[in-house]
């Protein structure tokens, strides 16, 4: 298999991790979307990583799709439940999870907006998206090391990269004070070796 990712993309970190997790082997080429001589847009008609080839040359992208495609692979450990409704609410944490990554990315971008042309009002807006997305996320964990069960999920790593691309790009929300109970969930999550294999280069 061929991964195609930016090292700093959050949501390559996350197939990265479930890889690690899983032992699967697997090639890394390191690509950007931003770069000018990028090669995602072939592979990938929406030209964002990380995008997945299989050993069949099969091609698949957005993470939660490759996340899912891997669990195919019957490569422990499972990361998604057998039961279809708790499939669904594990998949429900990992959106809820993205979707905190979603909005911290949309942020970083507005505010690298030239002025003039940037928002204030909009980066406000995803932020109240973070702080919402946080909230439900601590509530969602309720205390407990882990968001199902009793062992590593996808929502997992899913939130897990999301808490630690708030480090990495807003490091002045101050989600650790506020989330107490997150705070000691994310150093569990951040001393697993595929947290500190793929952590990302500063810059």
């Amino acid at each position: 298999m061929k991964l195609f990712a930016s090292l700093t993309s959050p949501y390559a970190r996350k197939i990265r991790i479930v890889l690690a997790e899983k032992k699967l082997p697997f090639e890394l080429v390191v690509d950007s979307p931003w770069e000018a001589n990028t090669r995602i847009p072939t592979i990938n008609p929406l030209g964002k990583v990380p995008v997945l080839i299989t050993d069949a040359e099969e091609v698949f992208f957005d993470s939660p799709v490759i996340a899912g495609y891997l669990e195919t692979l019957d490569a422990g450990p499972a990361l998604l439940p057998a039961d279809r409704l708790a499939t669904v609410q594990v998949r429900q944490s990992e959106a809820l999870a993205d979707g905190i990554t979603d909005a911290a990315v949309a942020a970083l971008l507005e505010s690298r907006r030239p002025d003039g042309q940037r928002s204030d009002a909009e980066i406000a807006r995803q932020k109240e998206k973070i702080a919402r997305g946080l909230a439900a996320l601590e509530a969602r964990l309720g205390g407990r090391p882990w968001l199902h069960g009793d062992a590593l999920s996808l929502g997992d790593v899913a939130a897990g990269v999301a808490l630690a691309y708030l480090d990495l790009r807003h490091p002045d929300i101050p989600w650790r004070a506020a989330h107490p109970a997150l705070k000691r969930y994310a150093e569990h999550l951040f001393a697993r070796p595929s947290f500190i294999d793929t952590t990302p280069p500063v810059g």
